[in-house]
């Protein structure tokens, strides 16, 4: 791939929908795909694929400068992404829901101070990170009170595209008056407090940089916290990003066992077929199946959940998308499991690219909600009992 010479900022974007362009750089991320995996290496070089095809300001409204793709078609692109590169999706779908979020809240809740970063992603095509890994309901690190604002002190793990980033939006934790508190904020990556620990080996989803941040001693002032809330407690703009963030990053676990899916049945074409892979195509495609009605599921929830200016997801809506979540999860892991075995031995080959997906789909167990807090919150919903302090 020879991508050094184009500008990925003053690039004219490819033109289409979202997904048609995802569609038309599927090979050219598979390229590098199992070089990145054998090496631990990040995808830099996708990200550039993706800034030219202008990926990187999809989900800002068109009215700001970008393409205006909504959660449905945010989730198509990223879907149709993992086809080529898992760990270029899983990294980008990151970026992708920090821009949705926002641009929904400019959308559906008319949030003007929204409209500065909406723009400059259009503009200069800047790169979001998440330290969500981090930075869940109880939020992590420390913020120390200092005149005009704060210090940060923090180490944000699972930061994925970590390499790429222009801004993480993150949070540290604040103790005042006997009570805990989260502020939030974007801090800029390129500062001398901030650095990137090269530390990510993983089992799978491994070319994703998805490093360590060290935050150490950045200065955040008064004016640029967006957020001070209660720590440890569901707020609504985690409702928001729950609804919207796991819908957009499930869309690639789905994509990674549509291609699994795939590479099976390529492989098993090439067999005389017998009654037992008959049965096994069958079952895998039945779990493929069940993994696609559960995203959709997800995709309504987040349609369903914004009918009304200023409206936010209720916990009803973050219930529905985190079940969801752990049907996608589970069904998408077991079609990856039977695509392996319909394969049979040249799955286990690393040439085949099945065992890279099996690793990778292992991913789909570590978001949030995990398995036992989102059995405890549908139970609690279930029962009619609270559910602000479970996550």
């Amino acid at each position: 791939m020879s991508i050094a010479t184009l500008d990925p900022v003053t690039q004219a974007p490819d033109s289409g929908s979202p997904a048609d362009k995802a569609r038309r750089l599927v090979p050219l991320l598979a390229e590098g795909a199992a070089a990145a995996d054998e090496t631990d290496r990040f995808v830099a070089e996708n990200y550039v694929l993706l800034k030219q095809a202008g990926l990187v300001e999809a989900g800002v409204p068109a009215e700001l400068g970008g393409g205006g793709a909504d959660p449905r078609a945010l989730s198509e692109m990223l879907r149709l992404l993992a086809h080529g590169c898992s760990a270029t999706a899983l990294a980008f779908s990151m970026h992708t829901h920090q821009v949705a979020v926002p641009a929904w809240r400019w959308r559906h809740q008319k949030l003007a101070a929204a409209e500065p970063l909406l723009k400059r992603i259009a503009a200069e095509r800047i790169i979001l990170l998440s330290s969500g890994g981090s930075d869940w309901i109880g939020g992590s690190g420390r913020a120390e009170r200092v005149e005009g604002g704060y210090r940060i002190h923090a180490r944000k793990v699972f930061s994925s595209g970590a390499p790429a980033g222009d801004l993480m939006m993150t949070g540290a934790v604040l103790e005042e008056a006997g009570e805990s508190f989260v502020l939030h904020f974007a801090a800029p990556m390129h500062v001398p407090e901030i650095r990137v620990l090269e530390n990510w080996r993983a089992l799978g989803m491994r070319g994703t940089g998805s490093h360590d941040v060290i935050l150490d001693g950045l200065f955040v002032p008064d004016a640029a916290v967006a957020l001070k809330r209660r720590a440890g407690e569901w707020h609504p703009l985690f409702q928001i990003i729950s609804t919207i963030a796991f819908t957009l990053v499930y869309a690639v676990y789905l994509g990674v066992a549509e291609h699994a899916r795939d590479l099976a049945l390529d492989i098993a074409r090439r067999k005389p077929a017998t009654e037992d892979m008959l049965s096994m195509a069958g079952r895998m495609d039945t779990e493929l199946r069940a993994a696609r009605l559960a995203h959709g599921w997800m995709l309504e929830t987040v349609e369903r959940e914004a009918p009304a200016e200023g409206a936010v997801p209720s916990a009803q809506a973050v219930n529905d998308v985190m079940i969801g979540r752990t049907l996608v999860a589970q069904h998408a892991i077991r079609t990856v499991e039977l695509a392996l075995e319909l394969a049979g031995g040249a799955g286990f080959q690393r040439s085949s690219g099945l065992e890279r997906l099996f690793r990778d789909i292992q991913g789909a167990r570590f978001h949030p909600l995990q398995a036992g807090p989102q059995a405890r919150y549908a139970g609690a919903m279930a029962l009619g009992l609270p559910v602000e302090r479970i996550f």
